[in-house]
């Protein structure tokens, strides 16, 4: 296991050396790369001598032949975290700035990525920090965010590191490349679909993509080939993944179908219109008077795969307002799925669009597991714990 730790100029990063120590203990082989402000704060010969590999600091001091070296390890890596995460690293990953070595590894990265900010609260707390939060969220990028405690301006308030143990477990978790699910192939459908009522107006449902891109990731990590039926989504690629842009709720059906050919398993996380419009070919104008849309009902593609069913296994979503368990349960029985993971979206700050979840997952056998509020990276890696098993390392 291959990771790249980096480290800001903070008072927390002498935090680093207990990084190091607990990742190396794990088993994993880690790359340390340095800010020319954090050597303020602790030597490089230190982080060298705890992990055994050359601390890579700022790259104009480097050799070219160096440098390409260690941009080669980007391409290798099995993740990335940055702890202590300034807010002027956190700035420059979310404009995509490259002034310095750590910036511009971070550009190049395919594995998963987390930080884990430390700073002072009013310096956390404020809107550009913030949007950068947002922004870097919305990219996948994991954020391990800070506690409240005794912090170094002698204040208390929230800016202070994440454990140890918080951001160690966050980086085995993220880094974790099984072979539970080596070479079979998974298809995930995500995202929302559009509905063209004219050339510029349609109707759509509110779906980030967020869970679905999620279980798309967890099972690469897990060896599987893996197949995304996207609805349109502000969402990069996960790491090994492939993608298969679709709009339409037909367009969606079309693709899983051809795509669920030998599939170990197929997640239709995806949030499917019920109803098309008929489409006008030319923009509606306004006639002073209301509108009228005949809705035909679209493609009902869990309940056409449940129906067709071969040997893959077959995982619907339910995303309810009421009655979690009593609709998930009967949308079980009606799309003859193998299991249903339910969620509340009516919870506040969590589901359809947040980066955090909870769900029930209930099986054709009668089971039901509930799987608490967490990240949905650590939700999609439970769902797939239940249904194929815990990965092997």
């Amino acid at each position: 296991m291959r990771i790249a730790l980096g480290v800001c100029g903070g008072i927390a990063a002498y935090k680093a050396c207990e990084l190091v120590r607990r990742l190396t203990d794990a088993g994993a082989s880690v790359q340390v790369l340095m800010t020319r402000n954090a050597e303020r704060f602790i030597t490089p010969l230190t982080l060298q001598t705890l992990s055994g590999n050359t601390v890579v600091g700022d790259s104009w001091e480097l050799a070219s032949d160096h440098t390409i070296q260690h941009l080669d390890l980007a391409r290798d890596l099995d993740a990335f975290v940055v702890a202590p995460a300034t807010a002027n690293i956190l700035a420059k990953f979310a404009q995509g700035f490259a002034d310095d070595f750590l910036s511009t590894f971070y550009l190049a990265v395919t594995a998963p990525v987390l930080v884990a900010p430390a700073m002072n609260t009013r310096m956390w707390l404020h809107p550009a920090t913030q949007d950068a939060i947002r922004t870097l969220r919305s990219r996948g990028v994991t954020v391990l965010d800070p506690e409240s405690g005794w912090l170094a301006e002698r204040e208390n308030g929230l800016g202070r590191l994440a454990t140890p143990e918080t951001i160690v477990s966050a980086v085995l978790r993220a880094a974790r490349r099984g072979a539970s699910l080596k070479g079979k192939k998974v298809v995930v459908a995500a995202g929302p679909t559009r509905e063209p009522i004219d050339p510029v107006r349609y109707l759509t449902n509110g779906s980030s993509g967020k869970m679905g891109y999620a279980i798309a990731a967890a099972a690469a990590r897990r060896g599987a080939l893996v197949t995304i039926v996207s609805g349109p989504v502000d969402l990069p690629p996960p790491f090994g993944t492939r993608v298969a842009l679709v709009e339409t709720a037909r367009q969606m059906r079309e693709a899983v179908v051809a795509e669920r050919a030998g599939a170990h398993a197929v997640f239709m996380v995806a949030a499917v219109s019920d109803y098309a419009p008929e489409a006008s070919p030319q923009k509606l104008k306004k006639t002073g008077g209301p509108l009228t849309l005949v809705l035909p009902e679209g493609p009902d593609i869990l309940a056409e795969l449940g129906r067709t069913k071969g040997p893959e296994i077959l995982v619907g979503f339910a995303a309810e307002t009421d009655d979690l368990i009593a609709n998930a349960t009967k949308k079980l029985t009606s799309k003859n799925a193998d299991f249903i993971v339910a969620n509340d979206i009516a919870a506040t700050g969590l589901g359809i669009g947040s980066d955090r979840n909870a769900v029930t997952i209930l099986g054709k056998d009668g089971s039901s597991v509930t799987i608490p509020e967490g990240s949905k990276t650590e939700i999609a890696e439970a769902i797939l714990d239940r249904i194929f098993g815990p990965d092997v390392p």
